[in-house]
């Protein structure tokens, strides 16, 4: 994490603090900018009886095409399992050697790892880190002198207090959030459309150009600006949605992006770095900026990219190169540099990684990037669910654990065999999984409730009837679209559950990230200097693909762009309102 490039370069040897603690293993009075090799060693989470921490080298010597990392405790400290390197242990020695991802490690080329570890008494930093055999922290390599035991820089994580102001445990607890009024504006001129047009909804920066504004329109300053004066005296969450990566969305066509799967310096020096820069004035230190990092790239890794019946080329070639994990990573390590950035990392949705097969490889792509190429665990606050999408947040009527006849509902055409049946579930369910595997057990998870309201005259009003697993599930299941992958201005939705923040334990909040009325892409092609196709899963009158059951994609006719305003779907969402609106 950024925090690291402090001035501050003297570690505190014994580590007495408790959970959030952070340290940086280098030793006072070093010259980290001469030294072959920098380690960052950070206790990210401590309880009596053990802890778990981060761990970031940085190479400065000549290129490396695999690592070891060496140190040795000085208490009884017993790591049980690792993240991103393997770790292994004996006696009071530690090595952590490369995975097969992560092995190339080029000049000032950094990697990073975790684990997870027992201990009793007192928690000591390891004094001295080698590098394939090479001491790290110290001028030419030479022995570390861990010098006087000072107090050094500590990462604030979420919840405690870092440079130039502190972070809440949740962002959302306590503040207001901000109303886009280029969006109010619009909502407003709608008939009916006063009743929502004071919501807040999420800025979306979906290409260069939106950073200093689209055809006359806001651009970030303007919004932030604007913030400032929402805010007042108490405290207000600006959410900005960060969706600009190389070779973005693999596979859709409708959200396509302006940059090619090659342009991630790019993406780095004209998209993630002018962001970070305005975010960083001093005068906008008070708002509190809540990021949501690059919806669907990381869960395209996952289910798109290879081995299954929906690759496309476009995905495996973003898990080939790397851009999108060093993107993300990228982003994550800039702005959870910022005090008062919190970023929530896209996540997908359960009817996209609600099955085991997917869901542990998404747990481990999420830490692999979260510890690697600069990130660190510490830079995630939490991660959104449903982004764009219209899964229901609850599914009042039926559960994933019912049955009917002696049969699971597992085995019914809708849920086919996915572990949830909602949003709420599964979020509570990968974010149990997410801090076992090292993320804070603070961790916090948004969901999108902006288009699953699922209301109107077609809401059932019970459960189905109990004749077979099907039967009771169509009849139950609030969601009515025609299969739960299809994801285009779907006919049917309505506005979903209000913005609210802390809704139930684990859910920082309720959110709108994508404001209801723009569109989620044409339904027929149409020339544009946006780099936006032409999806077929946004034409009613296609018959489908593997992603949806080759089923019809319920998809609205006459739609326009993507982010572009769509009437037709504004006054459908405000109908089938649910809770309905006044």
């Amino acid at each position: 994490m950024s925090r690291t490039r402090m001035s501050l370069l003297t570690a505190l040897a014994l580590l007495t603090g408790t959970s959030g603690a952070a340290l940086i293993a280098v030793p006072a009075g070093a010259s980290t900018a001469a030294a072959p090799c920098t380690v960052d060693y950070k206790v990210q989470n401590q309880w009596d009886t053990g802890f778990t921490a981060a761990v970031t080298i940085t190479n400065n010597g000549a290129a490396k095409s695999s690592w070891s990392l060496k140190w040795s405790y000085a208490g009884n400290q017993k790591i049980s399992n690792g993240w991103n390197a393997k770790v292994s242990q004996s006696g009071a020695s530690v090595t952590a050697a490369n995975e097969s991802y992560n092995g190339t490690l080029g000049t000032g080329g950094s990697a990073s790892f975790g684990f997870q570890a027992s201990y009793s008494g007192t928690n000591a930093i390891p004094a001295t880190f080698t590098l394939d055999g090479v001491t790290c922290n110290v001028d030419g390599g030479g022995p570390t002198d861990p010098g006087p035991t000072d107090p050094g820089p500590t990462d604030p994580g979420p919840t405690d207090p870092g440079p130039g102001g502190s972070k809440a445990a949740n962002p959302y607890v306590g503040a207001k959030v901000y109303v886009n009024p280029e969006w109010s504006a619009k909502a407003a001129a709608e008939p009916g459309g006063s009743r929502i047009s004071s919501q807040p909804t999420a800025v979306w920066l979906d290409r260069i150009a939106a950073i200093n504004g689209v055809n006359g329109g806001m651009g970030l300053r303007a919004h932030l600006d604007e913030a400032l004066k929402q805010k007042g005296s108490g405290e207000l969450v600006v959410q900005l949605v960060i969706y600009d990566l190389p070779g973005r969305d693999c596979a859709a066509l409708a959200s396509n992006g302006e940059l090619g799967p090659n342009d991630l310096d790019k993406y780095k020096s004209q998209y993630i770095d002018p962001i970070t820069s305005i975010l960083s004035e001093s005068k906008y230190a008070g708002l509190r900026i809540a990021t949501v990092i690059e919806p669907d790239s990381l869960p395209n890794l996952v289910t798109n990219a290879g081995g299954t019946n929906t690759t496309t080329d476009a995905c495996v070639t973003m898990k080939s190169n790397g851009n999108y994990e060093k993107g993300v990573s990228y982003a994550l390590d800039k702005l959870g540099a910022l005090a008062n950035v919190y970023n929530y990392i896209d996540a997908g949705h359960h009817g996209w990684l609600g099955w085991d097969s997917n869901l542990g490889p998404s747990v481990q792509e999420f830490a692999k990037v979260a510890t690697s190429n600069g990130a660190s665990m510490s830079d995630v606050t939490g991660f959104i669910v449903n982004t764009a999408n219209y899964s229901p947040a609850k599914e009042p009527n039926f559960k994933v654990t019912d049955s009917v006849n002696g049969q699971t509902i597992r085995q019914s055409k809708w849920v086919d065999w996915n572990q949830y049946v909602d949003e709420q579930s599964f979020a509570i369910g990968l974010r149990d999984k997410l801090v076992a595997a090292g993320f804070d057990s603070g961790l916090g998870m948004l969901i999108d409730t902006s288009r699953n309201g699922w209301g109107g005259t077609a809401r059932p009003a019970g459960p189905g009837p109990q004749t077979s697993v099907d039967a009771y599930v169509d009849g139950s299941r609030i969601d009515r679209r025609i299969h739960a992958g299809n994801w285009c201005n779907q006919s049917g939705a309505g506005i979903g559950e209000r913005p609210t923040a802390a809704p139930a334990t684990g859910i920082d909040a309720y959110v709108w990230v994508k404001p209801p009325g723009e569109s989620d892409g044409n339904s027929a092609a149409i020339p544009n200097d946006e780099g936006k196709g032409f999806d077929r899963m946004c034409d009613p009158t296609y018959g489908g693909n593997a992603r949806n059951g080759n089923n019809p994609t319920g998809a609205l006719a006459n739609a326009p762009l993507a982010g572009h305003w769509f009437p037709a779907q504004f006054q459908q969402l405000m109908q089938n309102a649910y809770p309905p609106l006044p």
